[in-house]
């Protein structure tokens, strides 16, 4: 049987993530309910990233197994598919292909403003208060000198490797908008904003830069967290054969 990967995107807001869960609305529910209406049998969608509640995506994957797609398929599903979730590609890969374990590295973005703006109201933090981005900048970098991160996933995890290799971390202020961008090979359960929220602590002088490295070091949970309305997931990067 023929295996796909299909693109997506969405705006995460109604959500409560990117993985099917009972008695919850998500995005492979979604995908998979409009699957079925259109081909008359249901399809089981793995997914590459698992965004949580509230997070949306530039770029996320699922691959399955299918004999025959609808001639319209992407057409058809996104007419069928809500406003905010929309499917922008569709291709054949090898049958042992797989959306999640295949993927190389994966890019995220935190993005906040500072000045009140209705337009950009539920796709990034509105967070009036005074930062330093230069320390938030050292922050960044230590990050990337560092592979243990216990301290910056959620305690109701079943995770027992919290190691990652970090490839990009870097604040920039960018049109208005200030952007956390952090890339890995893998992520944990709220590492993201985990860690911004940590930095944000950095840029508002209420921890050190000594402080904060001490989070990696001491065993415990860093404390601090920060709503998903501003997280994105940009990019999944795999192997130019595969994409």
């Amino acid at each position: 049987m023929p295996r796909y990967f299909l693109e997506l995107a969405y705006k995460g807001t109604n959500y409560s993530g990117f993985q099917k869960q009972k008695n919850a609305n998500t995005i492979q529910s979604e995908v998979e309910k409009a699957f079925q209406i259109l081909h008359s049998q249901p399809v089981e969608l793995v997914g590459s990233s698992r965004t949580d509640a509230g997070v949306h995506a530039l770029q996320n994957y699922f691959h399955f197994d299918y004999n025959e797609l609808h001639p319209q398929f992407l057409y058809k599903m996104n007419a069928i598919l809500p406003d905010d979730v929309v499917l922008k590609k569709v291709y054949a890969v090898h049958s042992d292909a797989h959306a999640r374990f295949d993927a190389l590295s994966r890019r995220y973005e935190y993005r906040m403003f500072q000045t009140k703006n209705p337009f950009i109201q539920g796709q990034a933090l509105y967070y009036p208060f005074k930062i330093d981005i230069e320390l938030m900048q050292q922050a960044a970098k230590i990050i990337k000198d560092e592979k243990y991160f216990f301290a910056f996933c959620k305690t109701n995890t079943q995770v027992k490797n919290f190691e990652c290799n970090i490839y990009h971390s870097d604040w920039e202020n960018k049109k208005g908008l200030i952007i956390y961008t952090i890339e890995a090979n893998r992520f944990l359960r709220g590492m993201v904003r985990l860690l911004t929220a940590s930095m944000l602590q950095v840029g508002r002088k209420k921890i050190t830069i000594d402080e904060f490295v001490c989070l990696f070091k001491s065993g415990d949970k860093c404390g601090f967290s920060i709503p998903s309305v501003g997280l994105f997931l940009t990019r999944v990067n795999f192997h130019s054969e595969l994409v």
